[in-house]
This record gives structure tokens, C-alpha cells and sequence, in this order.
């Protein structure tokens, strides 16, 4: 008898699914921080900067675009985000 005819059994796979469900909807956010980082690095390379040292500069110079938007900008609009990186050297 398994978890499907066994309640008790059942009750246990139904709890332990809600905490990994819980855990890793905390995960996704970092692994999306993490490929945004890393697609921002790899764009910023190309132009001799590496990624922390393009977020201190904007940072520095007071361009408040979060990680999200400048992956996306590496991704689907290279020459905005080749203007940003001119901008802040």
C-alpha cells in the first residue's frame, strides 16, 4: 500500500511537498538573480568592465536600473546598455 490508498502516508507527501514547494520558490528568485548576473557580465566584458565594477559605477553615478532590466537590456537591446556603460566610465 503506498500514498495512494494510505492516508497517513498521504498526509506526509502532501506536507513534505508543501515545504519544498515553499523552499524553492525562494530558490527561483536567486537562480533569476544569478542568470541576471551573469548575463550582465558577460555583455559588460565585451566592453573591458566587469559586472561589479559596472554596478558601482552606476551606483556612483546614480543610474537606479535594477539587475532585472539590465539583463534584459544586455539580451534585447545591446546598443542601450552599450550607451549606459559609456556613460558611466
Amino acid at each position: 500500500m503506498g500514498k495512494k490508498k494510505s492516508i497517513r502516508l498521504a498526509k506526509t507527501a502532501s506536507t513534505k511537498a508543501g515545504a519544498h514547494a515553499f523552499a524553492d520558490r525562494r530558490k527561483k528568485k536567486t537562480n533569476f538573480r544569478q542568470l541576471w548576473q551573469m548575463r550582465i557580465n558577460a555583455f559588460a566584458r565585451n566592453y573591458n568592465i566587469s559586472y561589479s565594477q559596472l554596478i558601482d559605477k552606476l551606483k556612483k553615478n546614480k543610474i537606479e536600473l535594477d539587475r532585472k532590466i539590465l539583463a534584459d537590456l544586455a539580451v534585447n537591446n545591446k546598443k542601450v546598455l552599450a550607451n549606459i556603460i559609456e556613460k558611466v566610465r
